[in-house]
């Protein structure tokens, strides 16, 4: 495992923000670290890097204890964003580069090439500060990128990104995955995580609700939703034998232990069937199935 935690255990006075916390991820996917606000997504990665230490518990990276030379194989992007703002752009580029080991005549070609790729070379010249924050939220993911690591860990990446800078970071983060990196992201934006992830993890106030590969996480606690589009009598959908049914004037949502040819069989003769598909649940569906709302009141509880 590329990482390993075991019973990790962290207290800010009286809140437990982790809370007997194990997990570990296999190298070479994209892991994503799963909660609202508040539930201890920043705390475990802080401890995971060794910038915080737990009360309790085992951290292992690459095998190993945390130790210098595990972490210059990481790259870490922080919640909380800050580069030197009146410093230029390509001048911190080539600093960062250097505090991960880079001669720098590489560091200035490894910048000048990410900076290409993420629409930033024209401002290479410019002093952060006079970057929009867009691109400043770019410029510290490619300091992330510049020393190519082994292991990337990103903490809340797409906060505050546009749509098109988010697509853009989200191909950059799956083109690591195929060149065999390791990606650990934390994201309270399920949606975003479940195009992603190989593997997640589901947190609520410090502590594990599930973990594993997401395929089989939404095969063990997803519902058998079947959808069907279709034209007629709307009514002749709820005497298909369900456990829940949402019925909508064109298409309903049925959970049934039915497969999709048995639903067919019971519709076909009396509504025109436009499609039908067995659908899978969301992980927001999973997550509010598991936890329900004991985790929606921490958007102030930023630990």
């Amino acid at each position: 495992m590329i990482v390993h935690l075991e019973g990790i255990t962290r207290r800010f006075g009286d809140i437990v923000a982790v809370d007997s916390l194990s997990l570990d991820v296999p190298p070479g996917v994209v892991y994503g670290l799963l909660g609202p606000n508040g539930a201890g997504k920043t705390t475990t990665l802080r401890i995971l890097l060794g910038i915080l230490k737990p009360d309790a518990g085992e951290v292992k990276l690459m095998g190993e204890p945390v130790n210098v030379e595990t972490l210059s194989r990481v790259g870490y992007l922080p919640e909380e964003r800050g580069l030197y703002p009146k410093e230029k752009v390509l001048e911190v580029l080539i600093y960062l580069g250097e505090l991960k080991g880079l001669s720098s005549a590489e560091a200035r070609t490894r910048a000048l090439s990410l900076l290409e790729e993420f629409g930033l070379k024209d401002r290479a010249g410019s002093k952060i500060e006079e970057l929009s924050k867009g691109m400043q939220q770019k410029l510290q993911f490619i300091s992330v990128l510049l020393h190519d690591p082994e292991l990337l860990i990103l903490d809340e990446p797409f906060s505050g990104l546009d749509p098109i800078n988010s697509e853009l970071l989200r191909k950059r983060v799956m083109e690591e995955r195929a060149r065999g990196k390791t990606v650990i992201f934390s994201t309270h934006i399920l949606e975003q995580a479940e195009k992603m992830c190989d593997y997640v993890a589901l947190i609520s106030r410090g502590r594990k609700v599930v973990d594993g590969k997401l395929s089989e996480i939404k095969a063990r606690y997803g519902k058998r939703t079947i959808k069907v589009e279709f034209e007629g009598e709307g009514d002749v959908i709820k005497e298909v034998p369900h456990s829940s049914l949402r019925l909508y004037e064109r298409f309903a949502e049925i959970e049934t232990d039915l497969d999709v040819n048995q639903v067919i069989k019971y519709l076909v003769d009396r509504v025109k069937i436009h499609k039908i598909e067995r659908t899978e649940p969301s992980l927001s569906q999973i997550y509010i199935t598991l936890v329900g709302g004991e985790g929606e009141n921490l958007d102030n509880n930023q630990v």
